[in-house]
């Protein structure tokens, strides 16, 4: 089955908004055997999306469109597809009741506007909206599959696992190679590096696919493997992720839809451990990643927030002659934070951040981007360098995750390289 991803919307053509959904509804076509083999984004204009329509059907088995279908002058999808499939608009009392409900939980008046969404078209499914008010459509014809969905990430999304992928899965019927992809989450390691270590993929892989996907807090290693059969196929996952766990296990940190936060809250739950937290120049990102996680409460005790020299002084009760010989932004001072907001919490664990995260602040021995890092328990008290580089809100982000990598090492007992 060929696949082709229409997404809606002048935001889109204009850099208001970033098209994530084609990125999202490829990657879950890919794993169960669809082949996307095009995407376009189009404005909000009624000519150029009856055209692609037609062109779609001309070529391809499955026509996925997103956007369009809100309750204002400009979402023009159903009216479209109202014109192409020669259909008419009827009432659906199921969306009806549930857009009601949906305005009722949340204390506001259903407008007529909104009540016009519980119209569809007279042809083929409609697929309920659980997260939101526009509902989609599944349409049959002519042995091709027309699928229209909203264009909020957060209401497509649920929709496609819950009913598109499912519902697709059957029309497969074992119509295709069995495809499983698999994402391992490393940190710490430059992309270069890590390719180094893995050596020759082609053995390594065995005609798996592999792709390596960098950004500011490592690199995802995507692996897609594609068998007769799904046990052939997880079978062979298995091996390969083995293998690249040999070459550069202490790097992984996840799979999928790990991040780095949930992770080490779940160690930190694991071992009945407590952790403070003390930041300068991270400003509170390191804390904030922490308690993203739910229950974050058994394990984080307190943060604090001592981006000037006094409030180190104050609140971790650092010697201020050490701050003056040393300087804030020094391995010594990261350690004596640690050390500080483990003493004054009472936790298990005290991790600490200082830094310069630039464009100002630099000095000819301290650049923008120079991070140290400290973590303290009742047994040891360390810090750790780290340079990264000249992008103010990139450093910050790096410097969060190297705290929390430096955290998952330490308490799983690896040791730290660079």
């Amino acid at each position: 089955m060929n696949a082709y991803l229409l997404s809606v919307g002048d935001e889109l053509l204009i850099g208001q908004t970033v098209n994530t959904n084609a990125s999202f509804i490829s990657e879950k076509l890919t794993q169960i055997g669809v082949n996307v083999e095009n995407q376009t984004s189009i404005g909000d204009n009624e000519n150029q999306m009856l055209q692609k329509f037609r062109e779609a059907f001309d070529y391809y088995d499955l026509i996925i469109v997103t956007g369009g279908l809100g309750p204002t002058h400009d979402d023009i999808t159903k009216k479209s597809i109202v014109k192409f499939f020669d259909t008419e608009l009827v009432m659906n009392n199921e969306v009806l009741g549930d857009i009601t409900s949906f305005f009722q939980k949340r204390g506001r008046v259903v407008t007529p506007s909104n009540k016009d969404q519980a119209l569809v078209p007279n042809i083929g499914e409609v697929i309920r909206n659980s997260r939101g008010t526009a509902p989609g459509i599944w349409i049959e014809k002519d042995d091709r599959i027309f699928i229209s969905l909203p264009g909020v990430p957060f209401e497509m999304e649920n929709m496609i696992e819950s009913f598109v992928i499912p519902n697709l899965i059957e029309k497969l019927d074992g119509n295709t190679n069995s495809i499983l992809t698999t994402n391992l989450l490393t940190t710490g390691i430059p992309e270069s590096i890590l390719f180094e270590r893995l050596g020759n993929l082609d053995e390594l892989l065995e005609g798996a696919k592999m792709a390596f996907l960098p950004n500011q807090f490592g690199v995802r290693m995507r692996i897609t493997v594609s068998e007769s059969t799904r046990e052939a196929t997880k079978d062979k996952m298995t091996q390969i992720e083995q293998k690249i766990r040999t070459l550069a296990g202490r790097y992984i940190y996840g799979k999928n839809d790990d991040t780095l936060e949930s992770v080490v809250a779940k160690l930190l739950g694991e071992r009945g451990l407590t952790i403070a937290v003390a930041e300068s120049c991270t400003g509170g990102l390191i804390s904030n990643r922490l308690t993203n996680i739910s229950g974050s409460s058994s394990y984080f005790e307190r943060a604090f927030i001592t981006y000037s020299n006094g409030a180190k002084v104050e609140h971790l009760k650092i010697d201020e002659d050490l701050v003056q010989k040393y300087g804030a932004v020094s391995l010594e001072v990261a350690r004596l934070m640690a050390d500080g907001v483990k003493a004054v919490s009472g936790t298990d664990i005290g991790l600490a951040a200082t830094g310069i995260m630039g464009p100002t602040g630099a000095t000819p021995d301290k650049p923008v981007g120079l991070v140290y890092i400290g973590i303290c328990d009742e047994k040891m008290c360390t810090a750790r360098e780290f340079r990264f580089g000249d992008s103010r809100l990139m450093n910050k982000d790096r410097a969060s995750q190297a705290a929390l990598e430096i955290l998952r090492r330490h308490l799983l007992g690896i040791p730290y390289e660079e």
